[in-house]
């Protein structure tokens, strides 16, 4: 076992695995601390047991067998029913409607009174849906049109319902408490979104199901609807902020508003009940979305977990700095390998930025960069973790989900976009650290290659969940092993995971998935309404108009919705809604699907770093101390290789893999030639020395010949190439004067 001595464990890299602390989370001690310990460790292991249809019989051999536990494995559309009550619960209950409290004098307890209040009508909603559960329990036949039915679901649970659900949002927007405490309006949320739960299970239990969209659907199921989707709003925007509850609502109202818009956007009448009917299904909010974040992604977030409580990810940066310290502006090279390795396992880019900028960002500014850049560079390495294989931060799972092709060939297809947009931020740092005249890190404030080596097997659950995935096994499956691989391997280190730590890991996993999981039930909601209204496929329509006159034209205005439906979402969310607008057109338009889906995906994922709301560069500029736009246009500079790379694929296939080993090998190399030269083109620097205006402008060029992919056009910018490296070298123009050089703070 190697232990932690000054050479192989600095203080410069702990700490990476420790857990950001969002503003709004309350911070708990002694029985609200053990409470939410316990809650979020059962939901982690709640979701390993239902994905491996473990049950608590079969684990401990029928010695404890409790009647009232779900059963595993469960029916799809209950475990997903369960997976967003269980995150809403949570999520209630850990994070605060608005700002702390300093004192307890500033507390407004008056409203707790008004909360116990609502908690009436919120205990009679739940009361009535275990009531129809034991009804219909008991034979009796459940039908939207009986009178009876119609009136104590209408009257007696959904009006209740709507009230305390409503009524305890509004009053969370006013109640302060001080952050290590439990709120009343809180508690009625989770009684809420427990009584959805019941209810939804209890009536799709029976063949209700199938009538959701007709006049047979029992109302209860459009209120339920309306309650569950006003719950699913207000965590997504306690926990991710305004922008993508903004845009759900903008949708929502679309429903209902469509059909006085004139032209492609008019839809047909649509009652509320009808739609709300529909809406909390699998083609809504139990759709595509929450498939996948009840399964691969809360599996990954799992197996982050692992990694954090087994510093494997405190490994990983460790292993960054060795490599790419010492190089002239270190740094910035490690940051991108370390958000590389870190981001793919991360679901969301500002949460990488995060993670690995709070060490990366001080030690660029260190060595010379200037606080925007420094902050730019974190932003779009953390950015390119969403697309780097193996996991892509989940989006690999949802792609796979969505378009039916095998999540193999999808990682596969990832390797060299991935590989060459990498690539592009190394030039871009590499020739910002030559204008510069930066160094790199010194011996002494790095860890010891050849003690990082020794510890190599700390990749063993990377490498396995590799090696499973491609041998055949299932994702779970696959995933499950690399967690419990995690586990193992920290044995050889002196973080030694025991059952304490394994249940800290549960429980940090419960806390880290409720962010995402909101997110993908919230985008969920969004798909619902493109879903049924159509407005998808009037969309394409319109992307096959304009490729009649240009299909360029048509991938460029793709690319701009693609942009815009993702700023201010998660990538996950943004990646979910594009798909649904967008990739269809695309598919219309004779693209093949992974094609479409990739080109959707890599715009949705570079919404975070592309101005004006960029998340990924305003987290990034938090820890800098930059100004937020500035680092955006940065963090969009340095990422320009994302906004290219989809438009080279598009035209030159073996770029995803597609084709024989030559013309794969030769796509690569012209490629990556390309990139070198729209690098050195951005940042004005080619061959040693800083390039004159219209060199510059002619490497953009030999750069754009360069990744068409066609050999005509290789030919000619390998040529345009040669020609200004003669001019660079011999004639020596002198640089523009006008480049501004940056500089430390």
């Amino acid at each position: 076992m190697t232990e932690p001595t000054p050479e192989n464990r600095l203080p410069v890299i702990e700490g990476v695995d420790e857990e950001p602390v969002e503003p709004n989370r309350r911070l708990f001690e002694g029985r609200g601390f053990i409470i939410i310990s316990v809650l979020s460790t059962l939901y982690a292991a709640f979701h390993i047991a239902a994905l491996n249809g473990l049950s608590i019989s079969a684990m401990t051999g029928g010695l404890i067998d409790i009647p009232f536990l779900p059963t595993f494995p469960m029916e799809t559309w209950n475990f997903r029913i369960v997976h967003v009550a269980g995150a809403l619960s949570l999520g209630f209950l850990l994070f605060a409607g608005r700002e702390f409290a300093e004192t307890r004098e500033d507390e407004t307890r008056t409203l707790t009174y008004v909360a116990y209040a609502l908690l009436i009508p919120a205990l009679l909603a739940l009361g009535m849906a275990l009531s129809f559960a034991v009804e219909i329990a008991n034979g009796v036949m459940w039908s939207g049109i009986d009178p009876r039915i119609k009136f104590n679901e209408t009257w007696l649970f959904g009006l209740p319902l709507v009230i305390a659900s409503a009524g305890g949002i509004i009053l969370s927007w006013f109640y302060k408490r001080e952050r290590s405490g439990f709120t009343a309006p809180d508690f009625v949320l989770v009684v809420c979104a427990i009584t959805v739960a019941v209810y939804l299970i209890t009536i799709y239990g029976t063949l209700m199901r199938n009538a959701t969209g007709t006049p047979f659907a029992p109302i209860g199921i459009s209120i339920a609807a309306v309650a569950g989707s006003l719950l699913i709003l207000e965590l997504t925007r306690r926990v991710a902020g305004m922008a993508l509850v903004i845009i759900a609502a903008i949708f929502l109202i679309y429903v209902f508003a469509g059909r006085y818009l004139p032209g492609f956007l008019n839809t047909p009448v649509v009652s509320w009940e009808r739609f709300f009917s529909q809406v909390y299904t699998d083609t809504g909010v139990l759709g595509p979305t929450t498939a996948v974040s009840s399964t691969y992604i809360i599996l990954f977030i799992i197996f982050a977990a692992f990694l954090q409580a087994s510093k494997v990810g405190e490994y990983f940066v460790g292993f960054a700095f060795a490599a790419a310290g010492r190089a002239r502006g270190g740094p910035a090279k490690v940051a991108i390998f370390a958000s590389g390795l870190m981001g793919m396992i991360n679901g969301t880019s500002a949460g990488n930025v995060v993670a690995t900028g709070s060490l990366t960002i001080p030690l660029m500014k260190k060595v010379g960069y200037h606080k925007k850049t420094a902050g730019a560079v974190e932003a779009a390495a953390s950015t390119g973790g969403q697309i780097m294989p193996p996991i892509m931060g989940a989006g690999a799972f949802i792609m796979a989900e969505v378009t039916g092709i095998p999540y193999t060939d999808i990682a596969i297809a990832a390797i060299i976009p991935a590989f060459l947009y990498f690539l592009s931020i190394y030039f871009m740092v590499d020739f910002e650290a030559a204008k510069l005249g930066m160094r790199g890190m010194r011996d002494d404030e790095l860890p010891k290659i050849r003690n990082m080596i020794k510890q190599v097997y700390l990749f063993l659950p990377i490498i396995i969940l590799i090696v499973a995935l491609f041998v055949g096994y299932s994702v779970i499956r696959a995933g499950t092993l690399s967690i419990i691989a995690a586990a193992v391997v920290s044995w050889l280190t002196p973080q030694r995971m025991g059952p304490r730590a394994i249940v800290k890991a549960f429980d940090l996993a419960g806390i880290m998935s409720i962010q995402i999981i909101a997110v993908c039930a919230c985008a969920g909601i969004i798909v619902g309404v493109i879903s049924l209204t159509g407005v998808g496929a009037r969309f394409s329509s319109l992307l096959l108009g304009m490729a009649a006159a240009s299909q360029l034209m048509a991938m460029v205005f793709a690319m701009a919705i693609s942009i815009l439906l993702g700023m201010g979402m998660p990538t996950t969310a943004a990646y979910a809604v594009a798909a649904s607008v967008v990739a269809p057109g695309l598919i219309q338009l004779g693209i093949p699907a992974l094609t479409a889906h990739f080109f959707v995906f890599y715009f949705a994922v570079v919404s975070a770093i592309t101005p004006p709301v960029a998340l990924a560069s305003y987290a990034a500029a938090g820890i800098s101390g930059a100004n937020p736009m500035e680092t955006s246009m940065a963090s969009f500079k340095i990422g320009i290789a994302a906004f290219i790379v989809p438009f080279m694929f598009f035209y030159n296939a073996a770029l995803l893999m597609e084709g024989g080993v030559v013309e794969i090998t030769r796509a690569v190399i012209t490629a990556s030639a390309g990139i070198f030269l729209l690098a050195g083109a951005v940042q004005g620097w080619f061959m040693g020395g800083r390039a004159v205006w219209f060199l510059r402008l002619a490497l953009g060029l030999a750069a754009l010949f360069m990744i068409e992919g066609g050999l005509v056009t290789d030919v000619i910018g390998v040529g345009l190439a040669v020609v200004i490296y003669l001019i660079q070298k011999f004639l020596h123009p002198r640089p523009d004067a006008t480049i501004p050089v940056q500089g430390a703070d």
